[in-house]
């Protein structure tokens, strides 16, 4: 693996961190005060080709590899978490999903939109009984000919409220468990879809995420996403991707606590001198840095391992594991390093440490990772 950035990744990288810096800084205090979507700034992601960056061109997507994308992702996610996971969302799951596993029809007639931003995806596989266990899905796809009749509960879900194309996960075949669960394209205003109540959440609280309700909702059989029974394996396969995209969200997070700490390390004053010439508050520093270093590396490898298209499953892994654990261990630092200040909105480090604690927790706890790996290692 070459660790030499080129011309166009590190061009890519710049313009993630010019519009964090001037687009998504301004006002995101107030956004996570007001859990207000930043719909503006999503808008001008998709036209700056943020929302499609790993997507063909012939499908108006950017054609970047992996590696480009978690680049922009870190530096997306240093400002606003908020944003960067709809970002991932719809590059990791829906965009990447779709172009892997659907017909050239759903290429054309959905990811043509969601590759720009015009459209925004959302993936939706948790419920309130089936978080973790993906294989006890209540949702049910009943196959009524040339539709399936859709009823059930998603929780949790991303772009839950600013979406228009819902990749849905149900089961078709109950006693098949697993293996008759069907991925199906859900259209926003469908009738019998209804989005319910946004979340009140501890961090990412900028995120439109709500849960969803389908009532016999009629779902065409060429909305289907590959074969009959192919949802599970379509879902974890995608999730795989996603992880990487989360690893490198968790990095972001930390990456931008950690730069405030050292900038405020710099200006204030302790007992005579500057807090950074306090071994104390070096050694914190230290750690920090080593940990984001160790991280960045794991998520640069999963994300060279998957251009290479070679295994990823584990390096992923591995890497959302370690990142979204050293997004809290750093950001909880940086608080301390920002004592009473820290504890405040005005200096973002609260906020970020908020937003670390979700990235052990969504695409697959820290728990699921430790399984995944395990199972890899095992084989």
């Amino acid at each position: 693996m070459n660790f030499e950035l080129t011309e166009e990744q590190l061009t890519v990288q710049k313009a993630a961190r010019d519009f964090a810096q001037t687009e998504l800084l301004p006002g995101v205090i107030e956004r996570d005060t007001e859990q207000k979507f930043p719909a503006e700034q999503i808008k001008k992601m998709g036209e700056l080709g943020f929302l499609g960056m790993m997507t063909d061109p012939k499908y108006n997507g950017g054609g970047m590899d992996t590696i480009s994308y978690v680049l922009a992702m870190e530096e997306i996610s240093k400002i606003d978490a908020s944003a960067s996971v709809c970002m991932s969302v719809n590059n990791s799951l829906v965009c990447w999903g779709l172009e892997r596993f659907g017909t050239e029809e759903q290429k054309e007639k959905y990811l043509k939109k969601l590759a720009t931003g015009e459209s925004i995806g959302a993936f939706c596989l948790s419920e309130p009984e089936a978080g973790s266990d993906a294989t006890s899905q209540r949702t049910t796809a009943e196959d009524k000919g040339d539709y399936y009749l859709l009823n059930g509960t998603k929780n949790w879900i991303t772009n839950g409220k600013s979406a228009s194309v819902y990749l849905v996960i149900a089961q078709t075949h109950p006693e098949k468990r697993h293996k008759g669960i069907n991925a199906l394209i859900v259209e926003r205003g469908m009738p019998g879809f209804v989005v319910g109540k946004k979340e009140d959440k501890m961090g990412i609280r900028g995120s439109d995420t709500h849960s969803l309700m389908f009532t016999d909702v009629k779902v065409p059989k060429a909305n289907r996403i590959g074969e009959d029974g192919f949802g599970f394996t379509f879902a974890m396969t995608t999730l795989n991707g996603g992880r990487i995209g989360i690893a490198s969200q968790a990095l972001g997070i930390a990456s931008g606590a950690y730069e405030l700490a050292v900038k405020y390390a710099k200006e204030r004053k302790a007992f005579g001198k500057h807090l950074s010439e306090h071994q104390a508050i070096q050694f914190k520093l230290a750690d920090m840095a080593t940990k984001i270093n160790a991280a960045r590396l794991l998520v640069w490898q999963a994300a060279h391992l998957k251009d290479q298209k070679k295994d990823f499953v584990k390096a992923a892994a591995m890497a959302k594991l370690f990142a979204s654990q050293i997004a809290q261990e750093v950001t909880t630092e940086a608080v301390q390093i920002h004592g009473g200040y820290g504890y405040v909105k005005e200096f973002h480090v609260e906020r970020l440490m908020r937003d670390a604690k979700i990235t052990q927790i969504y695409e697959g706890t820290t728990e699921i990772q430790k399984m995944v790996i395990s199972r890899e290692l095992l084989k």
